[in-house]
């Protein structure tokens, strides 16, 4: 194809602009008994005939500059003088994006778009416009009936760099297809081969090959404005982007604007979006992205009444129509109930507005919000382009508030209920017996038992936890009352009242005993003096002069604005406990998400001044797969490797936490198989029967316990405690610890003790290990599951 010279082209085709068909058209008109139309086509005829090129073919672009007013003539019929302003039209070869003899319509869209603006037809590879150019040889040439006449677009931007797309449309009639010395014949075979290999573009080439067939003649491109419909599809397939995570929120929001831009063609429109919470009254920013929200710009939430008036709020809530203002600042003269939001949107340069009520199944979900700089752009006339698309929004928003829920319920389900996804088929099948059961209204909800499991504990504690709480109230307690001594001192410098000296000497007291020892009761005794006697005291003085003032707004500007009282040691400890168990948890749910796979077993943790665990494996808790003693041993010496990395992510933060403490670890063997019934009134599991009760009697008290005939405890920081009652047990976890050893996770010296005996429970044994710590501990590298069970059969 040499039509185009900055864009050279790979085609089978050679195209020849020609007007020879024209011309046959026209000799016969001149041959035809009416007088007026034989004179116009003899003299077209007679102009025509000292340039042969437009009978024979044109390839070089200049001769079509040059005959310019004569192709003008020669197409009048088909190019009408009266559509010129209306018609988007031109004279083409199909798939080339080479136009001549354009309409007027179409020759100021160009112009419009800029003169660096290039023609392409949208997602038209290379490919593809090979294969079509084949396809019109097939049809044209061959006679078959080949439907390749996708939907093909241009688009084009406007003068305001608003994007539009125009629909092509073909008309090939006045083309002819003609071989060269290059074609090869295709044969019924060859069009089954090619009918079947779209995407084989060497097998068409080899068929067709580059320039083997000429193209003479001339085809009408006619354009649709479909900016609409596009802009729609577009609107679609945004909308279904903005729902995952792995889109640049910012990205899509713009993307947004500029569909809407086009469907309005407004080119500083933007849009935003308010949830409303019709129990509370409230319009609220949505939790979900990526719509800002023009209603509440600058807050979170407000009362529905600070936002509107009674009446234009009822009217809106009732009629759940769209509420427009084309002129917001001729609203603001007109409306002086609704002044506050005319001049809330006035302050974002809003000049115009609609906002449109997202309704789903009768309920108000909040307003899709479109918005413009400039009064009147937004109107109640192009409002109802929104009834085309609000379908579609309804419908994401909707979607978009299932998905938030349905995150929510997996935020409960894992923090705050004991219904693990390995037990989970249980429950779903005692569900379905009552959904499907035709008597399930006397049908009685049966308990879910699992039977014959083996039980694993494992705790992380945080070391005199009780102690550092106790210090960290009473640092902020004393250091309250040394403030609160100061301000009083100065005050009773000013005001030399009786009753000042006496909450001078009831404080001074109090920072006595408290330096002496913390009672059980003194927190909240000394919280409400203060609260309910000095503050008071305070708030009377604070207006007797500048400097006393000055002083008691000191006071309280270091108080903590929740509580009312110094809250620094404390909020130092409890930042940390959260921080630790924080850290600890994510840990162990992470490496519990790997565990799963070896074999599905129950899981569930606490956070309390520490992060504990209880594990649960057996045959009944997945018995669709088949269950081997293995499985324990690996569940094992897993628990034991997830101890020592959430121990060293707790040596790695310790430099950064606000409060220094300590952990102490601890694992609980157990190799007898128990019963765990989930209790519908505490809506958790426990164990189930008085035998199983010896586990629970254990693990509540083994971590205070001592080593026998000593004051120590088992537990020591540093150092992870394993706390077991056979022989065999202890062989097993040397084997792990060995094992650990090696991988440079535990240090090489074993403590072995016995333990104190407990109320009910005697003959307890414990190993003692230290932990090696790093900052690069890698345990996925270091232990595969196959290393697991190649140690476990080797030892």
């Amino acid at each position: 194809m040499k039509m185009d010279d900055e864009n050279e082209i790979i085609s089978p085709l050679v195209a020849r602009i020609s007007f020879h068909k024209v011309l046959e058209a026209l000799e016969k008109i001149a041959e035809s008994d009416v007088d007026y139309r034989s004179d116009y086509a003899k003299a077209l005829l007679r102009h025509t005939s000292p340039f042969p090129e437009l009978r024979d073919g044109i390839s070089d672009l200049s001769q079509l500059e040059k005959h310019k007013d004569l192709i003008k003539n020669l197409l009048a019929d088909l190019f009408p003088t009266a559509l010129q302003k209306n018609e988007i039209k031109a004279a083409a070869i199909p798939f080339f994006n080479f136009t001549f003899n354009r309409t007027e319509r179409f020759e100021d869209i160009l112009a419009n778009a800029g003169d660096d603006f290039g023609m392409a037809i949208r997602n038209f590879e290379q490919h593809e416009f090979y294969v079509f150019c084949c396809c019109l040889v097939l049809n044209g040439y061959y006679g078959q009936h080949f439907d390749f006449s996708r939907p093909l677009f241009y688009d084009i931007p406007d003068q305001d760099g608003i994007m539009k797309h125009y629909r092509i449309l073909y008309n090939a009639d006045f083309l002819e297809i003609i071989p060269t010395e290059k074609a090869i014949a295709i044969t019924p075979e060859d069009i089954t081969l090619l009918m079947n290999n779209f995407d084989d573009l060497e097998l068409w080439k080899q068929k067709f090959p580059p320039e083997s067939w000429v193209v003479k003649g001339f085809g009408i491109i006619s354009l649709f404005d479909a900016t609409s419909e596009i802009a729609i599809s577009n609107l679609k397939t945004n909308l279904l982007l903005a729902n995952s995570s792995h889109h640049d929120k910012a990205a899509i929001k713009e993307r947004f604007e500029d569909i809407f831009r086009s469907i309005y063609r407004i080119p500083d429109l933007h849009i935003g979006f308010t949830e409303i919470n019709m129990e509370d009254n409230m319009f609220k920013i949505a939790p979900f992205k990526p719509l800002k929200s023009y209603i509440l710009s600058g807050c979170d939430e407000m009362s529905c009444n600070e936002v509107f008036c009674h009446e234009t709020l009822q009217t809106m809530l009732d009629e759940k129509k769209s509420y427009i203002i084309s002129d917001v600042e001729a609203y603001l003269e007109n409306n002086a109930v609704d002044k506050d939001f005319a001049e809330h949107l006035l302050s974002q340069n809003i000049k115009s507005c609609i906002l449109a009520p997202i309704i789903k199944n009768e309920k108000l979900l909040g307003f899709f919000e479109v918005v413009s700089a400039r009064p009147r752009e937004l109107n109640s006339i192009n409002a109802v382009k929104l009834d085309y698309v609000l379908p579609f929004l309804t419908d994401t928003i909707d979607r978009n508030y299932s998905e938030l829920q349905n995150e929510i319920d997996a935020i409960i389900q894992n923090e705050y209920t004991a219904i693990h996804h390995s037990v989970y088929w249980k429950f779903k099948e005692e569900a379905l017996k009552h959904i499907v059961s035709p008597d399930k209204e006397n049908l009685a909800y049966k308990e879910i038992v699992f039977k014959e499991v083996y039980p694993l504990y494992g705790q992380i504690d945080i070391k005199g936890s009780s102690t550092a709480r106790n210090e960290s109230i009473e640092k902020d307690l004393i250091r309250q009352i040394e403030k609160l001594l100061s301000v009083f001192r100065f005050i009773h410098k000013q005001e030399k009242l009786p009753l000042i000296e006496q909450h001078i000497y009831e404080l001074e007291n109090m920072e006595s005993e408290l330096k002496n020892s913390l009672k059980a009761d003194t927190e909240s005794i000394v919280q409400s003096y203060i609260a309910n006697e000095i503050h008071p005291v305070l708030q009377h003085f604070d207006t007797t002069n500048d400097e006393v003032h000055e002083k008691i707004k000191a006071y309280f500007d270091t108080l903590d604005s929740k509580v009312k009282m110094v809250y620094e040691s404390r909020k130092d400890f409890d930042d940390t406990l959260s921080m630790i168990n924080k850290q600890m948890a994510e840990v162990l749910d992470k490496k519990q998400s790997e565990a799963q796979a070896f074999f599905p077993h129950y899981y569930e943790r606490f956070k309390t001044d520490g992060v504990e665990h209880n594990l649960y494996i057996g045959a009944s808790i997945s018995p669709n797969q088949n269950y081997s003693p293995l499985y324990l041993s690996n569940l094992r010496l897993w628990q034991l490797q997830a101890m020592c990395e959430m121990e060293n992510e707790y040596y790695r933060i310790r430099p950064t936490l606000p409060y220094d403490l300590d952990v102490t670890s601890l694992i609980l063997v157990f190799s007898s198989p128990i019963s765990i019934r989930f209790r519908m009134d505490e809506k958790r599991f426990d164990v189930d029967g008085t035998y199983n009760a010896r586990y629970e009697v254990v693990k509540k008290r083994i971590d205070k316990a001592y080593i026998k005939g000593t004051t120590q405890r088992i537990t020591e920081k540093g150092k992870i405690t394993i706390v077991y009652s056979h022989r065999q047990e202890e062989i097993e976890y040397k084997r792990y610890i060995q094992y650990l050893q090696h991988n440079n996770m535990l240090d090489n010296k074993i403590e072995s003790f016995e333990v104190e005996d407990l109320q009910g429970v005697t003959g307890l044994k414990a190993l003692r290990v230290g932990i090696l710590y790093s900052n690069n501990l890698n345990s996925t590298e270091m232990m595969s599951y196959e290393n697991l069970l190649k140690e476990i059969s080797n030892k």
